[in-house]
């Protein structure tokens, strides 16, 4: 499917691996020119070449960390406009909610509210004036469904989709779309690590967690990053004009409410 998106210039930050990766890949598939962004300059470059390698895309890699200024700045310097964002950072580790210290809640609410919402403030106007933008958040499904022990993390993440609602609807008359991408559970390394968490806790072994997950997955499996991958690219497509301001869960059938 022609994604109507070639030559576009899309930054996915977060992406040297994960979910992240996923769509930076499927976005080079599209024609995209893609600024790849991680902490780890060495991870970051591997990532960039591979996806480059791959799909023949021009691949930009930009190692910094998107929780300081000057990393933000570097990201979206790298390229004279961008015209797709992709809004990631990694989430808080799981904790009791009593153990949330100041520290703490700043940290998670800096690097899952505040650094998307400086990016956005930083691309927007740009998008607004060329007549196309396409901002995907990916959040959590756990701002749909919490989860016990990532309060920080729902909590953030729903902050940052309360914000960002009303945005949305501010600079759709643009061609500017913003959404979010709520995954479930998909097989990354944040799911190993959240499930080996879990089994030390219950002093099971991670099988046992396994298990205990894909029960409540109607789909009795988890997710393929590169079934994320496919539809963040369709929301940055040319087709999906007319879908923003929706938060879009992706987990197999797992949360049990109708909306």
């Amino acid at each position: 499917m022609d994604l109507g998106i070639a030559g576009r210039v899309a930054v996915v930050c977060a992406s040297s691996r994960g979910l992240g990766r996923a769509c930076a890949l499927e976005l080079a598939r599209a024609g995209c020119i893609v600024v790849v962004n991680g902490r780890e300059a060495a991870a970051t470059s591997q990532t960039a070449d591979e996806i480059a390698d791959s799909t023949g895309a021009t691949v930009i890699p930009v190692a910094a960390d998107l929780n300081t200024a000057d990393g933000r700045n570097r990201l979206v310097q790298a390229v004279p406009q961008i015209d797709i964002l992709i809004n990631n950072n990694g989430g808080p580790p799981p904790r009791d909610f009593r153990d949330v210290d100041h520290d703490a809640l700043i940290a998670g609410v800096t690097a899952n509210m505040e650094v998307p919402i400086h990016l956005v403030q930083a691309v927007v106007d740009g998008m607004i004036a060329r007549r196309f933008g396409r901002i995907v958040n990916i959040t959590s499904g756990s701002v749909r469904m919490p989860l016990t022990g990532l309060d920080l993390s729902s909590g953030a993440r729903a902050g940052l989709t309360g914000f960002l609602a009303g945005v949305a609807r501010s600079v759709a008359h643009a061609n500017v779309t913003i959404n979010f991408l709520l995954p479930g559970s998909f097989d990354t390394d944040r799911l190993r690590s959240l499930q080996d968490g879990a089994a030390q806790r219950q002093g099971i072994p991670a099988e046992a967690v396994t298990k205990q997950t894909l029960q409540q997955i109607p789909a009795r499996r988890f997710g393929e990053p590169a079934e994320f991958g496919a539809a963040c690219a369709f929301l940055c497509s040319a087709s999906a004009g007319f879908i923003t301001g929706q938060s879009i869960l992706i987990d197999g059938g797992a949360f049990p409410g109708l909306l």
